[in-house]
């Protein structure tokens, strides 16, 4: 069986990171990756309909 001399690496830049064996460290996304933050019809449906639901839960409660 084969072993790291030394558990952790410095370059992973988190304590958690450090120790985890170099082939998963590998798997991150690429760094250069856009993400769309656009906010959707289905995005303001769903804040719509927990927010009345829930002014609905509250009045059920007063009531």
């Amino acid at each position: 069986m084969r072993r790291a001399l030394v558990l952790t690496d410095e370059s992973a830049r988190h304590s958690f990171r450090a120790t985890l064996p170099a082939h998963i460290r590998k798997a991150d996304a690429p760094a250069g990756k856009a993400f769309d933050w656009r906010i959707t019809a289905g995005d303001i449906r769903g804040v719509a309909s927990v927010y009345f639901t829930t002014f609905a839960a509250v009045l059920a409660f007063i009531a």
